[in-house]
């Protein structure tokens, strides 16, 4: 990874290609051109950028439902990512993934789940094959607030600290589980305060600052690089769309009040960060300004490549889905 100023440009860079990404995907949702669900990363992009800038290319990670800035985190092709989501055949898997499955392992991102919690054992059996092979490569399991209830989040920590696997588990705490607070679902003020059972250090990290994020994971990697097992990071951040596109349109009932939302925006990952750059003297605003056009053309590249792509042939329909030959026993 970048040191120094190209370090915190890139930061920055990432960042807008998620917000600009996830907000074309929202006019794609509304205007009924991109059919099926789409969770947006909107309001939470300096938790995986932080972390993945953290980490080599060679590294693993894998994600969960709200998938899209994950793999873009990682150094993924937005072109493919959109693609994918458009069901085309020049997607990252051919068009037969969707929004929840982008995977990359060119670059270490193993895919995500739509099942929550399904990716973390997936996340631990990757770190066991690194240190079964002697290699340094670390895995980043993402996952929310409401995966941390889950039975599969539990065993992944419980065996990943018997074993000391290089495993870093980072909970997105966006507040929510679809509608529900993680205040009414988690028996602790924070999850990171569940580490202590696992006995790994358990860190809570201000999820707006991808400085914050970037120091928090780079302590996290250097001490599963060491051989000295996982890490739970807590980032504290906020999605600033619901659960999925479309959800407030079938509630009876907001569940979050416009006073707790604004507060957030208040507190906007990409203002933060440009506003450092600033203070800091690393970048001018004709600079921020220039990453920004250039973020615009690459999404609107991204969205005509896509849009151009052809779909799958019906010939294709179970390529890559089973093993060739399927094995009789």
């Amino acid at each position: 990874m970048p040191e120094g100023k190209e370090l915190y440009m890139l930061m920055l860079r990432r960042m807008m290609l998620i917000r600009k990404f996830d907000e074309t995907v929202k006019d794609l949702v509304q205007s009924a051109e991109l059919v099926g669900m789409a969770h947006c990363y909107i309001g939470e992009e300096a938790v995986a950028v932080g972390a993945c800038t953290a980490l080599r290319d060679e590294d693993y990670i894998t994600g969960n439902h709200r998938s899209h800035g994950h793999p873009i985190s990682k150094g993924g092709d937005v072109r493919r990512a959109m693609a994918e989501l458009l069901g085309k055949a020049t997607g990252y898997c051919k068009g037969k993934g969707g929004s929840m499955h982008l995977a990359d392992f060119d670059i270490g991102i193993l895919g995500e789940s739509g099942i929550v919690a399904s990716a973390l054992p997936v996340a631990v059996g990757a770190a066991m094959g690194s240190k079964m092979q002697n290699t340094d490569r670390v895995v980043i399991s993402f996952f929310g607030d409401g995966a941390s209830n889950q039975g599969a989040c539990h065993e992944a920590m419980n065996l990943a600290s018997i074993w000391k696997l290089p495993v870093i588990f980072l909970c997105e705490n966006n507040q929510y589980a679809v509608t529900t607070s993680f205040k009414e679902t988690v028996s602790t003020e924070n999850v990171s305060d569940r580490a202590t059972a696992y006995n790994m250090p358990g860190v809570l990290v201000d999820g707006q600052d991808v400085m914050a994020m970037h120091e928090a994971t780079v302590h996290a990697v250097q001490r599963a690089r060491a051989g000295e097992g996982p890490t739970l990071l807590e980032a504290k951040t906020y999605r600033y769309e619901d659960h999925s596109e479309g959800l407030n349109r079938i509630l009876r009932e907001p569940y979050r009040t416009e006073e707790e939302i604004e507060f957030w925006r208040q507190r906007d990952p990409i203002d933060i960060h440009s506003k450092w750059l600033l203070e800091n003297d690393v970048a001018s605003q004709e600079e921020i300004d220039k990453v920004q056009n250039d973020v615009y053309e690459a999404i609107g590249d991204a969205l005509q490549f896509a849009r151009e792509s052809p779909y799958p042939d019906e010939a294709d329909l179970f390529t890559d889905l089973f093993a060739d030959p399927i094995p009789l026993r």
